[in-house]
């Protein structure tokens, strides 16, 4: 009887080999930056650059500027690094636009200082095009380091461990910058709320490019993607999808659950200085019991035997709390500010139920 191993030659056989724990331990520090970047960028950046001067207009501009940069990116950064390869290099490249762009982002005015002038124009400029950039950085370094994972193995063990490691991380990264925000809130209290943001930002960037460090020396450069392929599987064209009907299900299912997440915590903090007039600490600790409490209904989760009317029983339970919870939030008077708390384990449940079910 013939073994099939015989005919496979050293590279493929050498793909079939599980990776070790430091291997997989350093790819996933690899997404740290962009993690705890994302995560201060959606929390905090309104807040930050209202109490800056920019009008609510001017402010949500800055950040859609980001997200329209990071949408088109995500599109060619996948082509080039499907064409090119050199994963580390894309990443390592990404990385850098991402920790100089957003340290300029919660920093002063660049164009401002460098023209000798505030207009509310040349603020809106500056912030914007740096937000872009860290957008366009953001996106190169997480379409490098995801498609990274079928290229370093065939093992289907070792790929799993892959993206469970990243996701790991993610977790560390969301709850290190609430815990770093905590400490500066606490800690600093003497000095203005620009600086206090300020600090996150610097702290939060440091901390992310040591596992971008990490990331580089500890992981190898893995093959191309032409080479990691199966040659007997043909490519589907992408025009393929857009004649499915379930194609655009998923995306508006996934696109309103994202909206409603996206936009709760880039106004929470809002939320619960100026409308429920809570403490500064209130701005980390709310955001990081809803993580938390998601995080636990994550992990229950994953346990759940699936089927089709479970994933919409579900879902339609998390889309419930939200409802819930965003009749609390609408009706709730400052003076009983304190139930928040309560509220914002109801909505980290939600935000799990409507997250990973339909993954």
């Amino acid at each position: 009887m013939v073994n099939m191993r015989d005919n496979e030659s050293p590279y493929e056989a050498q793909m079939e080999e599980p990776l070790g724990r430091v291997s997989i331990l350093s790819y996933g520090s690899g997404h740290m930056l962009n993690d705890i970047t994302s995560s201060c960028w959606f929390t905090y950046l309104l807040v930050f650059l209202t109490d800056v001067g920019l009008s609510p207009g001017d402010a949500a501009a800055v950040m859609l500027s980001g997200q329209l940069a990071d949408g088109f990116t995500t599109i060619f950064a996948g082509e080039l690094i499907d064409r090119f390869g050199h994963f580390k290099l894309w990443h390592a490249g990404g990385s850098i636009l991402v920790a100089i762009s957003f340290s300029s982002v919660f920093g002063s005015c660049v164009p401002c200082k460098l023209m000798e002038t505030s207009s509310s124009t040349l603020e809106t400029v500056g912030y914007s095009t740096f937000a872009a950039i860290f957008n366009v950085g953001w996106a190169v370094a997480q379409v490098a380091h995801m498609s990274m994972v079928n290229c370093m193995t065939s093992n289907p063990s070792s790929r799993v461990s892959l993206v469970s490691c990243r996701n790991a991380f993610t977790m560390v990264a969301n709850l290190s910058l609430y815990g770093i925000a905590l400490l500066i809130f606490t800690l600093l209290r003497s000095v203005s709320v620009l600086v206090q943001y300020r600090w996150i930002a610097y702290v939060s960037i440091s901390l992310g490019s040591c596992f971008v460090v990490i990331f580089l020396v500890g992981t190898k450069e893995p093959g191309s993607i032409q080479h990691s392929t199966d040659k007997n599987l043909s490519r589907i064209s992408w025009a393929y999808w857009f004649k499915r009907v379930l194609y655009y299900q998923v995306a508006l299912v996934y696109t309103l659950t994202r909206l409603v997440t996206n936009v709760s915590q880039a106004f929470l903090a809002f939320y619960v200085i100026n409308d429920l007039e809570m403490p500064q600490s209130s701005k980390a600790l709310i955001p990081a019991i809803i993580y938390i409490c998601s995080l636990i209904v994550s992990v229950i989760l994953q346990e759940t035997r699936w089927s089709s009317w479970r994933l919409k029983l579900y879902f339609s339970a998390g889309a419930v709390l939200w409802i819930l919870s965003g009749l609390g939030i609408v009706l709730l008077p400052s003076r009983l500010h304190n139930v928040m708390y309560a509220i914002s384990t109801i909505i980290g449940a939600a935000n799990a139920l409507m997250t990973e079910v339909p993954r």
